[in-house]
């Protein structure tokens, strides 16, 4: 193989490292396009390519890391990482890790890590690379990149729930979920819900939300069944699909465009968190967005009485 091909065979890898540091599909794809332009234009050939992209894209994604946590501090709203429907990267002997890495809880969990202890974590927990080599993709010494995996470990497990649903059981539960949804069935949904199930939105200022996030099985089973059946009204379709490695949908308005992306967090045999991506910044690499105020003021008017 050439260098493209051989770059190209690893930019499925590259990718997942910078998305799961980064949270953002658009920045990691940058990061791995930076990638290129640096091993093109390198004088000399690295003993193992593998070894030098990752850390390359590594040292990109800390770095734009850093810039964005400026900018996240002065986001509107909650901050949630861009859906990712597929992960290009496969790996037999860590789909368990990988699966985990991705999903919305555990990204929204590597935010909380300084940009050092996500990068390593991810590195040696999630891809398994060894000590030497997150050493040198992080520029710190193996014993230095022990204590930030250590660290990094103990965060991510005081924060993870401690029975997780199998994969299995979080499908046949969505299927249930998303069957009461588009029947309104409150009762239905209420008893898919755990007792303190929690609803947020973020469009980051740009489209309608929740004005906050809505708690309990209760208020947010009502809040669904009255509004998620009206968007028939307005040709609006919920499409199921598995977002960031968990139960999810895409939802389109009548032209196909997507309006926002939804996942659920199942835990002992219920929902426990609903998680929707409305802001329209991170929904691009999805396909065409739509107008969403445009959608919610024709179902302000289709929901009114005639004159």
């Amino acid at each position: 193989m050439n260098e493209v091909e051989e770059f190209e065979e690893l930019r499925p890898l590259l990718f997942s490292i910078a998305y799961r540091i980064l949270g953002s599909v658009g920045e990691a794809e940058d990061a791995v396009q930076e990638t290129w332009l640096r091993f093109d234009g390198a004088k000399t050939r690295p003993a193992s390519l593998k070894a030098y992209l990752s850390a390359t894209v590594t040292r990109i994604a800390i770095d734009v890391l850093r810039s964005a946590r400026v900018r996240r501090e002065e986001y509107v709203g909650p901050w949630f990482p861009e859906p990712l429907l597929t992960d290009p990267y496969e790996d037999p002997a860590r789909s368990v890790e990988l699966a985990d890495s991705v999903s919305m809880a555990a990204l929204l969990l590597l935010e909380r890590l300084s940009p050092l202890e996500r990068a390593a974590f991810v590195l040696r927990e999630v891809f398994g690379f060894g000590f030497d080599e997150v050493a040198t993709a992080v520029g710190r010494s193996e014993a230095a990149c022990r204590q930030l995996v250590v660290r990094a470990r103990r965060h991510m497990e005081a924060g993870r729930p401690r029975f997780e649903a199998a994969r299995q059981e979080r499908e046949e539960l969505a299927s249930r979920f998303f069957d009461a949804l588009r029947e309104g069935d409150v009762t239905g949904l209420r008893e898919l819900l755990a007792a303190d199930v929690s609803m947020v939105g973020d469009g980051g200022g740009k489209t309608p939300q929740f004005a906050r996030a809505v708690v309990g099985a209760r208020n947010v089973s009502r809040l669904l069944a009255a509004v998620f059946p009206r968007l028939a009204l307005v040709e609006v379709t919920c499409e199921p699909r598995e977002v960031n490695s968990r139960p999810g949908a895409i939802f389109r308005d009548r032209d196909g465009r997507v309006l926002h992306a939804l996942t659920l967090d199942v835990l002992d045999g219920r929902v426990q968190a609903i998680r929707a991506v409305l802001n329209p910044d991170k929904l691009g690499h999805l396909g065409p967005v739509g107008d969403a105020w445009a959608t919610h003021y024709e179902l302000r008017r289709a929901g009114r009485p005639p004159v």
